[in-house]
Formats: C-alpha cells, structure tokens, sequence
C-alpha cells in the first residue's frame, strides 16, 4: 500500500522550530517580515519611512507621527504573553494530527490554565475565519450517529426517540 501523501508531509521539528524561533528577537523579526513583507507600511497615512523607538517598541512614521506597534492589529496585540510562547502555542496545535487540550497547552508552553485556554481559543478562531472561506474537495468521509434515547433502552439505530446526526 502506497504511503498517504498528507499523513507523511514534511514537517517542522521541535530543534528545528527552536532554532528559528527561540528567542524573542527571532519572533519579532518573523511577525515583522510576516506583516509588513516589503518593509514597514504606515497604517495611516501609508509612508514607508520610519524609526524605531526602542524603549517602548513601536514604530514611528516620519511623516504623520503615528506610533504602531508591531502586535496592534493583530491576535497578539494587548499580551503579555512573549512572542516566544505564542509561536511556541502555534506550533503545538498546527503540527499535530489530533487537538491539542488547554491542559496540554498549558503544560507545554509554562502558562496559566486560563492563559493557555484563552490562546487556544484565539489562535482557533484564526484558523477558522483562514479557512472559512474555502471549499472543500477530494475525497470527503462523513459519519451518521444517533444521541438521546431512554435508558435502559433499545441500542443503536432504530430506537425510539433518537435523533440522528452527521459528522
């Protein structure tokens, strides 16, 4: 039997992710090649010329003055979580096949219970409105299954006041 193409593609290792984005410096290079890829846009006016004001890490536009910084705007904007434990958060719940709990989030990046659900449920919400928008095609499985019943009752279909439901 021929190897599934999607189960066997590539992937990302730990060494290798740490490697590239270990540090805070390296993550902030990333989101900033990520959001503006052809040099910093400024949101009000457009200019591409700015400085840095390093002391409280926004970006300046020379010609209307506006400060932006490089997390306003996005998922990570108002955290205090370091870069570092988002992108870390990121790759645990894209590089695994099954979901990953809060429970393990939590344990894996060394956050709060409440931090990591919260993550999980923004970076989510991402993936979801990423992918809303396209169609799914190929091979396509679904599952039918029935929930409710009485119990002790009659099990599997054809018992009575079940309703069925596809998956």
């Amino acid at each position: 039997m021929a190897k599934n193409i999607i189960q066997f593609q590539k992937g990302l290792s730990l060494p290798k992710f740490l490697e590239k984005y270990g540090t805070e410096e390296q993550c902030y290079s990333a989101l900033f090649h990520l959001r503006w890829p052809d040099g910093f846009v400024c949101p009000e006016c457009g200019n591409k010329t700015y400085c840095e004001i390093k002391s409280r890490k926004v970006y300046q536009c020379h010609r209307c003055h506006r400060q932006t910084s490089l997390t306003s705007g996005t998922i990570f904007a108002a955290t205090k979580v370091p870069l570092t434990k988002w992108f870390l958060a990121i790759y645990l719940l894209t590089q695994r096949k099954t979901s990953v709990s809060a429970l393990q989030l939590k344990r894996g990046i060394g956050v709060s219970y409440n931090t990591a659900w919260k993550m999980k449920h923004k970076l989510m919400q991402v993936l979801l409105e990423r992918e809303k928008g396209k169609k799914l095609s190929g091979r396509i499985e679904i599952d039918d299954a029935y929930i409710g019943g009485e119990r002790p009752g009659k099990p599997g279909r054809g018992a009575a006041h079940k309703a069925p439901f596809i998956a």
